[in-house]
């Protein structure tokens, strides 16, 4: 995946370049997901990044985005039109955004709050529902966090695991750190899911 997005924009200013809007409401933890991708992706992985973010009319309960631009250069402009990747962790934001996905881009849902209209190929997670299994919902966010990293490469195992554990309250590393797990290693069962089904596929057709 990372080579795929680096050769679509190597004939630009950046060799690589990766525009990731996240989507949801108020309350979600939508806008600490995005801040926490783009600190690990200038302090991790040593890129350049930008971060914006949007609220709806209200803080809780309304709709609101994160979006990150990751490059290997310099960003001249950090909103986005068409994104990489779109993570929607609510119905609205799906509805909103999901036109503006490049045709090639991934498609990352909120399983249980997240009903595709389009047939777009996705990625989709149950992980609000894999948080309050952990005992606190708000970590849902964290959750989504793995699974994104994991699926899309975006940024590093290494800096995403640093970067939540500098970015929880103090005295909830651990919980968090379970969380994010439990999004990285569904995210890798998805792949792994598809592999199989991909080469199944290519049995039967042999």
């Amino acid at each position: 995946m990372r080579r795929q997005l680096a050769a679509r924009h190597g004939s630009g200013v950046n060799d690589m370049l990766k525009q990731i809007m996240i989507t949801g409401f108020g309350g979600q933890g939508v806008v600490l997901a995005g801040r926490i991708v783009g600190q690990a992706a200038a302090i991790g992985d040593k890129l350049e990044s930008t971060f914006v973010q949007s609220y709806g009319p209200e803080s809780r309960g309304g709709a609101c985005s994160a979006q990150v631009t990751i490059a290997d250069g310099p960003i001249y402009f950090p909103y986005i039109k068409n994104p990489d990747i779109l993570v929607c962790m609510s119905q609205s934001g799906y509805d909103k955004y999901y036109t503006e996905l490049k045709p090639d881009g991934v498609l990352i849902l909120e399983q249980d709050l997240v009903k595709p209209t389009a047939p777009q190929d996705h990625f989709a997670i149950p992980c609000t529902r894999f948080a309050e299994e952990l005992g606190n919902k708000m970590m849902a966010n964290i959750i989504m966090i793995g699974f994104v990293a994991a699926i899309t490469e975006v940024v590093s195992l290494e800096s995403a695991r640093d970067t939540v554990l500098a970015s929880v309250p103090k005295g909830t590393e651990q919980k968090n750190l379970k969380a994010f797990e439990r999004g990285w290693d569904y995210a890798l069962a998805t792949l792994k899911g598809r592999r199989n089904k991909a080469a199944g596929q290519i049995g039967v057709v042999a």
